[in-house]
């Protein structure tokens, strides 16, 4: 099983956008750069709001199907969280570089299986909603991410929190759910076979992953987890300090 270090963040990392940002967690490495609002092209141009534009880099080759369904995935999760129309015409451009991943993310697969798309997405979202608060892009909300596997053995039934790869591959089931500061449900992503009782418990182990200060603990829900003693780092709280780290870095001088 993949080692889960805590996750790492650093905000502003490219002089030459409006806002960047490098997060790493679960041997995925994503680098994002948002610019924006700036003026948009006239088929992108919306009346109203701004045109929130995702864009997916692999960390090897160009993109392809994989990455332009995670650019609408991501692209709707977004639009969510922005203030788009207080940008009407403009464009917004958030720009994903995926740069390292786990080692066995490819391994005997000679086409990529729609379930490891699963895995970068929590990667992909945390990186891109810190990119845009180091841009300062006007949000009604942030939003936290996790993904939670349904592994069967011996006719039982466990959740395992950021599985790994090869833990994905074997899953009965894959679920990626994605929470706002106000603890409402922004993205729910579901694969393969699972009961509605199974769901229920991947929604409480992900709510209690991204806002563990708004979860209720439900009866046995330590005993979801993976034999571990948590489920893992506070996203909410982890989003929270890598803001706090900047600021304080910024107002160092003073």
């Amino acid at each position: 099983m993949t080692t889960k270090r805590e996750p790492e963040a650093a905000l502003s990392v490219l002089p030459k956008s409006d806002g960047s940002a490098r997060y790493s967690y679960a041997g995925y490495t994503v680098t994002a750069s948002v610019n924006g609002p700036i003026e948009a092209q006239r088929r992108d141009e919306h009346a109203y709001e701004a045109h929130v534009d995702v864009i997916v880099r692999p960390a090897a080759g160009v993109g392809g199907t994989r990455e332009r369904h995670l650019e609408t995935i991501l692209q709707a999760s977004l639009i969510q969280l922005i203030l788009v129309k207080n940008f009407p015409r403009s464009l917004i451009q958030i720009v994903l570089q995926v740069e390292a991943s786990p080692e066995n993310d490819y391994v005997n697969t000679k086409l990529m299986q729609a379930s490891l798309n699963s895995a970068v997405i929590p990667a992909l979202l945390q990186t891109a909603v810190l990119a845009l608060l180091s841009a300062a892009i006007p949000m009604r909300a942030t939003a936290t991410s996790a993904i939670v596997a349904v592994m069967t053995q011996d006719g039982a039934s466990r959740l395992v929190a950021h599985p790994s790869p090869r833990e994905i591959e074997a899953a009965q089931s894959v679920h990626v759910l994605a929470f706002t500061s106000q603890d409402g449900l922004l993205l729910a992503e579901s694969e393969g076979d699972f009961t509605v009782k199974e769901w229920d418990d991947v929604y409480d182990t992900a709510k209690k992953i991204c806002c563990k200060s708004g979860a209720t603990k439900g009866e046995g829900i330590e005993m979801v987890l993976d034999e571990q003693e948590d489920s893992g780092p506070d996203m909410r709280q982890f989003l929270r300090s890598a803001l706090e780290t900047k600021v304080a870095a910024d107002l160092h001088w003073k």
